[in-house]
């Protein structure tokens, strides 16, 4: 029997952090116009829209959603209003979320959907996803019933939607993680993130991607800790049957943009088992990456060399532990064979510790299927 399961996920963060890889901004009087890439399908669809971080009430006048035509065109026959308990305009008090009724709308794994809210009023700084590697096309007025937006503006980032679920009979696996499961260095608009691929390689169920770049597990910023989010962003994902993580790097190395220690091996052994005991007592199953390399790093400040040795001892705990379901090998699979530090040449994607495509692809490979 078919139930609500997340066909689709978004992770968000709020834009009024003192660690910033990239700003959010405000709207008013603007149709925003969004690409969902579905990672699984159904009969029908609902969509998830947040105002979590906003400080107040945010004001949608009207939302509709469509299959994606090209670009920020939809297919115009698919094309439906967004109601929220049998009304068109929308208030999401600061700090709440909102879901859609149900509609009718076919869709399978690899779709694109279009997603367009119109937003009358100033919304305040929105909350976003920051590096989500796809573009939204941001327009004057209510353009959200338009076939194209006129003269649309074109920024890499989303705004106010958390996911959307799709009525399906599946199981459901969480990519829960950083900007190696967010997509950060894969081609903007590709769908070549290390989830893409590894959606590729699963015959049953899908993942969906609640990755933040940057995001620590033991610290906030940016975004709320893995730790802290755990409950919301898997726990209370529906259909979710099994987790994947990736965190580490930006534990040793991000906070030194504010100042912050980096993380202890024990600190980061803690974490990780505290995550394993919390996946388990939810009856999730449960797996986790080795950290990456990043001894390439380009971005200055950042203590790299004096976290190298955390890194490896951290690895090693994870090869051996029994903690997790199981640990999948990304650090061996990317590494240079010559420099087990840095990232293989052919997968770097320019700043020493992202994946481009093909590293993303090879990450991917490393991912249980079951």
């Amino acid at each position: 029997m078919s139930s609500w399961v997340a066909g689709f996920r978004s992770a968000v963060i709020s834009p009024y952090e003192q660690i910033k890889l990239n700003e959010s901004r405000s709207f008013a009087d603007q149709t925003v116009r969004q690409v969902l890439r579905m990672a699984g399908g159904g009969t029908q669809v609902r969509v998830r829209l947040t105002n979590r971080y906003g400080v107040a009430p945010l004001v949608v006048g009207a939302a509709r959603l469509a299959l994606r035509k090209n670009a920020d065109e939809i297919v115009a026959e698919s094309d439906a209003p967004l109601l929220f308990e049998g009304r068109d305009r929308l208030v999401i008090p600061a700090g709440a979320e909102a879901v859609s009724d149900p509609i009718d709308l076919a869709v399978t794994a690899g779709t694109d959907l279009l997603l367009s809210l119109y937003l009358p009023e100033s919304t305040g700084l929105a909350t976003f996803s920051h590096e989500p590697a796809e573009i939204a096309y941001v327009t004057n007025g209510n353009e959200t019933a338009a076939a194209s937006l006129t003269l649309s503006e074109e920024v890499p980032a989303r705004f106010f939607v958390t996911g959307i679920d799709v009525r399906a009979e599946s199981s459901v696996t969480v990519a829960f993680g950083d900007s190696w499961f967010e997509g950060v260095g894969t081609t903007l608009g590709a769908n070549h993130r290390s989830v893409d691929y590894f959606n590729e390689r699963l015959t049953d169920g899908w993942a969906v991607n609640q990755g933040i770049a940057g995001n620590r597990l033991l610290s906030t910023e940016i975004g709320e800790s893995g730790l802290a989010r755990f409950d919301r962003d898997v726990r209370a994902v529906p259909g979710a049957t099994r987790v994947l993580v990736n965190f580490g790097i930006n534990d040793l190395i991000l906070g030194a943009m504010a100042g912050q220690p980096p993380a202890t091996a024990a600190e980061l052994i803690a974490g990780f088992t505290e995550l394993a005991e919390r996946a388990h007592a939810a009856g999730l199953v449960i797996h986790a990456a080795t950290i990456g390399p990043y001894a390439g790093c380009v971005y200055p400040g950042m203590p790299i060399e004096e976290t190298l040795p955390t890194r490896r001892a951290v690895n090693e705990w994870l090869r051996g532990t029994d903690v997790f379901d199981g640990v999948f090998d990304v650090a061996a699979a990317v590494a240079d064979p010559e420099r087990p530090d840095f990232i293989r040449p052919e997968f770097d994607s320019g700043d020493g510790m992202h994946l481009n495509d093909a590293g993303a692809h090879a990450m991917a490979a490393t991912m249980p299927v079951d």
